[in-house]
């Protein structure tokens, strides 16, 4: 690990403390241009004693905009303290867990996982556009059916078609046959140019796509591609199970992740993170935001240097070990689920080095589902799966309780 290491409750103060001080402070300092200030005294006290011991919470009180991107070029000035946190964020995600090269990439801490898959589409649209003369109508998305609906989202938005590609009922795994013939079958309609979304863990099913099923087909016709990988839920679980993993940066098919905070690393919502190869964000420069120091390359804009703190004080609280440890923790609750099932002979789906367990809805009653919160696939009466999702608050003791109650119904 070149950035990532375990620090102390008094280690972590002083360094967002100096962070804070580094950037304008709005009770003491003279700033008259910025449309911003600390969150308002008459509702939030920023006298309150229990602060100092709070850096997430006084970085709240204190309200620094972390606008724009602070891998590139340069940044407002009034905010160099939660920017270099920000900074510090990046190195270790897309370093120390996505086998990035040092100051090899670009990205920023977004307001979730469906900004920063919007960012990517945005991205290399632009960049098939900028440097090959695409038009729209040559430039297709190619995404499995069980995607994260921030693609067909991204599809409307960018005015891009989303070619959907089937999946095995059963396995979850993408149909290569079908990839290939839809991917024919476009180029025929004229499309030259293509962003491939392969899934780091589905939402209702954990499930993991094999990034070179789409790096062979489009190699096999010699097409122009770029590959995102989509690891909103699983970019905090999969790296840490599977240390044997090339879905990373060390893979050169791969141009860009996104990976979700406020999931698995439980970070406040509205915590995403995008990261990309150096040479792509330029592609989406707002050169009209022309009062903000440096560059704008975000889909957003102003966000909050809180969520960056948030963040910077989880992993370093953890270190690189406790992470491991943590994950494989629910690895083994995952497991536990899983035996259960089995000895009842209760179908489900599993990808082996995530912690989400998708069962056939046949073998749950409406009942236990509404009881334990089981979230369908779809909210109707065609629903044909229930998920269970193993966070850090679900612990044995409550599948336990599950179980027996599955196992005293007539679907067990």
């Amino acid at each position: 690990m070149k950035f990532w290491k375990k620090l102390t409750n008094d280690e972590r103060k002083i360094r967002i403390e100096k962070a804070l001080h580094d950037n304008v402070n709005f009770s003491k300092d003279t700033s008259l241009g910025y449309p911003a200030s600390k969150l308002d005294s008459r509702v939030f006290n920023d006298d309150a004693p229990f602060l100092k011991d709070a850096p997430i919470l006084q970085t709240y009180v204190a309200n620094p905009n972390n606008i724009g991107c602070h891998t590139f070029g340069t940044s407002e000035k009034a905010f160099n303290g939660t920017h270099e946190i920000e900074r510090e964020v990046l190195n270790v995600i897309a370093v120390d867990i996505f086998k990035a090269e040092p100051n090899g990439f670009d990205g920023y801490i977004s307001p979730g996982g469906t900004e920063a898959n919007i960012q990517a589409i945005w991205m290399f649209r632009n960049y098939f556009m900028n440097h090959f003369e695409a038009k729209g109508q040559e430039i297709a998305i190619v995404a499995s059916e069980d995607t994260h609906y921030s693609i067909p989202k991204a599809s409307n938005l960018l005015q891009l078609d989303w070619l959907k590609i089937p999946v095995d009922f059963d396995t979850r795994a993408i149909d290569k046959m079908q990839l290939e013939r839809i991917i024919l079958e476009a180029q025929k309609q004229g499309k030259k140019y293509f962003i491939a979304i392969s899934n780091m863990g589905t939402t209702m099913f954990g499930s993991v796509d094999n990034p070179e099923d789409y790096i062979q087909v489009f190699e096999k016709y010699h097409l122009q591609y770029r590959l995102h990988i989509d690891g909103a839920y699983g970019g905090f679980v999969y790296p840490f199970s599977n240390q044997q993993s090339e879905i990373n940066f060390s893979n050169p098919k791969i141009s860009s992740i996104t990976i979700d905070a406020h999931k698995m690393l439980q970070a406040p919502y509205g915590t995403g993170v995008f990261i990309c190869r150096k040479g792509y964000i330029e592609n989406v420069l707002t050169k009209e935001a022309e009062y903000v120091e440096g560059m704008d390359l975000t889909l957003c804009g102003s966000r909050s240097g809180a969520n960056a703190v948030a963040v910077w004080m989880i992993l370093f609280t953890y270190g690189p070990n406790g992470w491991f440890e943590k994950v494989s923790v629910l690895q083994m609750r995952t497991q536990f689920l899983c035996n259960q099932l089995d000895m009842m002979n209760i179908q489900y789906f599993r990808e082996p080095f995530m912690n989400i367990v998708t069962i056939k809805a046949e073998y749950i009653p409406q009942a236990v589902a509404e009881k334990y919160d089981l979230v369908p696939q779809q909210h109707d009466k065609n629903n044909k799966w229930y998920k269970i999702v193993l966070m850090d608050h679900v612990e044995v003791e409550h599948l336990t309780t599950f179980i027996e109650e599955l196992m005293a119904t007539n679907y067990a």
